[in-house]
């Protein structure tokens, strides 16, 4: 079976969204910035993680660069995954390192499907200002990053912008302080689904919070997600389009909720296959 998990609000989080002091009790660090303690991970979820059945294969997958991915020290020593999936699906780590037949493909898929960055950027030139964006990245060459007010965002503009970078072949999410503008070809399911292929037909179980994560959730067998985040939201505005699992607790202890369920899963398949 395999377990594919977004990371930030669904797993790792932040002080701003983990809904608790970071005094409340059940907290680990989970990744430092600059050497200032940044993210952290209920020691409950921590503790799951570790002691997953070895048939469960767990795959992170995340829209953080390599090296954003990579500073989160807990996949790099308390729970190191054969397979992690960064940059929203534009890179797979093995074993640590970049698979380069898959970031070719991917980089195929682009040539093929999509407007360039440059396209993209020029089209969202004279609505991105200094009023509402803090800071841009392009990462990985792959995808765009805005750190912003979101509260000062032009939201009709920015929706007009987003539907003609839709036709060509991008899609956009807004997380937290995050813009979000990605090519529809770099997505997480396609890159679990050549993990899959790679290693057998076996179920996955997946959880994310974002617009982001729903064609992860789409294509899983089994799908749950936190109890916040967009697709909470999506839910409370269109409960017939979201048909997923959602978590009883919102914030960082959601996560132990998310645990519980991949294991509940796990142990119905063994029983299905003893008796």
């Amino acid at each position: 079976m395999i377990y594919a998990s977004d990371l930030d609000q669904t797993l790792v989080y932040s002080r701003r969204s983990m809904g608790v002091g970071e005094d409340a009790p059940g907290l680990v660090p989970a990744e430092w910035i600059r050497g200032e303690l940044s993210a952290f991970m209920s020691a409950e979820t921590l503790n799951q993680l570790m002691t997953l059945p070895k048939d469960i294969l767990f795959i992170p997958v995340t829209t953080r660069t390599v090296a954003q991915y990579q500073r989160i020290q807990i996949f790099q020593q308390e729970v190191i995954p054969s397979y992690a999936i960064t940059s929203n699906g534009g890179n797979i780590l093995m074993n640590g390192k970049v698979d380069p037949s898959w970031n070719e493909h991917v980089r195929s898929k682009l040539q093929e499907h999509a407007a360039t960055a440059a396209e993209v950027r020029q089209i969202f030139d004279d609505v991105l200002n200094k009023e509402w964006v803090i800071g841009e990245r392009l990462c990985d060459e792959l995808f765009f990053a805005f750190v912003i007010h979101r509260d000062l965002m032009p939201v009709e503009e920015v929706t007009e912008k987003i539907k003609r970078v839709e036709s060509l072949g991008w899609e956009a999410s807004i997380q937290g302080r995050k813009l979000y503008l990605v090519p529809s070809a770099v997505n997480k399911r396609a890159a679990v689904e050549y993990i899959r292929h790679q290693i057998g037909d076996v179920p996955v179980v997946a959880s994310g919070d974002s617009l982001l994560d729903r064609c992860l959730l789409d294509y899983a067998d089994y799908a749950i997600a936190p109890r916040h985040g967009e697709l909470y939201r999506e839910k409370q505005r269109n409960p017939e389009t979201v048909h997923y699992q959602f978590t009883e607790q919102s914030g960082i202890f959601a996560a132990d909720e998310i645990l519980k369920y991949v294991r509940s899963i796990h142990h119905a398949a063994i029983g299905d296959v003893v008796s």
